[in-house]
């Protein structure tokens, strides 16, 4: 029987049934199953140091960073904490900062959504904004309120920039470089980090995914959540797709 390529999915910190806990929430261990990938959760420690973290991602065929409700530290990239902003993970922006360089100096293929895209942008270089809906010109970026499938539905236009990893992957379609995305965020990225290629821009110009295209292996990361339902929309279908074949022992 073929081994499925063992693929990291960094782990919140949470306190579950009045105990400190590592977890993920199934919809992204689900998506990665269902594209013949074998998830192993990993725990986030903020004392991990890069040896052991190295040592632990040669093991891997690829990463993920996932979503949370949790955002990346302000003083992460030297900002002041915003009053919108009141939810950390120490222990996960300790591993994220950690992990990314070394995922990409092993030529790790990695996926990044959500709070991943933002960890990726700012283990980089980058900033962010802390409440986009308070920014001049900028939507209100944040779920409505109701059910899970209202909350995950597409909800906002995408520009996909040509030339880039998102356009290969999802390729021409009668309707352009063009898809509709769901969008579940309060933070985005301000200054992009220097290396990084815009794959995407919401209506208002905030940007919805980036690459490093200098790097060897498979990078992409994006602000919306792709591993909702993949197989109902063209555009998470394709990234998960591109990803499975990029964990692929070469």
């Amino acid at each position: 029987m073929q081994k499925r390529p063992l693929v990291g999915v960094i782990a919140c910190r949470r306190e579950v049934e009045g105990h400190p806990a590592h977890m993920v929430t199934d919809k992204y261990l689900g998506a990665l199953r269902e594209y013949g990938l074998e998830p192993v959760i990993l725990p986030v420690w903020r004392d991990g140091d890069a040896d052991a973290a190295g040592a632990l991602l040669d093991r891997l065929d690829g990463l993920m960073l996932t979503g949370s409700y949790t955002n990346v530290l302000p003083s992460r990239y030297d900002a002041a904490r915003a009053p919108e902003n009141t939810r950390d993970d120490l222990d996960r922006d300790h591993a994220a900062m950690l992990w990314v360089p070394l995922a990409l100096e092993r030529r790790l293929p990695l996926l990044g959504i959500c709070r991943g895209f933002q960890e990726f942008n700012v283990a980089l270089g980058g900033t962010l904004h802390q409440a986009v809906q308070r920014v001049p010109g900028l939507m209100d970026h944040r779920e409505p309120e109701g059910s899970k499938a209202r909350q995950y539905a597409p909800s906002h236009e995408i520009d996909i920039r040509p030339g880039g990893r998102l356009a290969s992957l999802y390729g021409e379609r009668e309707e352009g470089l063009k898809a509709r995305v769901n969008s579940l965020h309060q933070q985005g990225i301000d200054r992009l980090a220097e290396g990084l290629f815009v794959e995407a821009v919401a209506p208002d110009g905030l940007v919805e995914a980036v690459s490093l295209p200098d790097a060897p292996g498979f990078t992409l990361a994006v602000q919306w959540h792709p591993e909702w339902e993949p197989r109902q929309h063209a555009l998470y279908d394709a990234i998960f797709q591109g990803f499975a074949r990029a964990c692929q022992p070469q």
